[in-house]
């Protein structure tokens, strides 16, 4: 972290001062990462619920997307909901498959100005 490899140089204050940071929101973060208990309840139910994600990802050849992993939790017992898995999804960088071909949705210029030239 920037303000960690700089803190010996310039204190905190200043560098926090200079970045858009509460001095106290960086304390904060130090002393959640230095120790989890004191994350919030929704910081220690993503950390759990993570690993499970990832799992029904990988279990599926890596193909399922939000709405399969969601279902399979489910099956599983998890009672979580679809917006929570669509968020840690993404934190983690995970994405379904998408099957058949993108479909276009605008015309192009070029197409267009040929048919008004008729």
């Amino acid at each position: 972290m920037f303000i960690d490899d700089n803190r010996r140089a310039h204190r905190v204050e200043p560098i926090c001062e200079t970045l858009p940071i509460a001095p106290a929101t960086y304390y904060d973060h130090q002393t959640k990462r230095a120790d989890p208990m004191r994350l919030s309840d929704r910081a220690k139910r993503d950390e759990a619920i993570r690993p499970e994600i990832q799992r029904v990802f990988d279990a599926n050849w890596q193909v399922y997307g939000v709405r399969k992993v969601w279902q399979q939790l489910r099956r599983e017992g998890f009672a979580i909901a679809r917006c929570i898995v669509a968020r840690l999804t993404k934190s983690i960088g995970i994405e379904g498959i998408i099957r058949g071909k993108p479909h276009k949705t605008e015309i192009s210029k070029r197409r267009c100005r040929a048919r008004w030239a008729r």
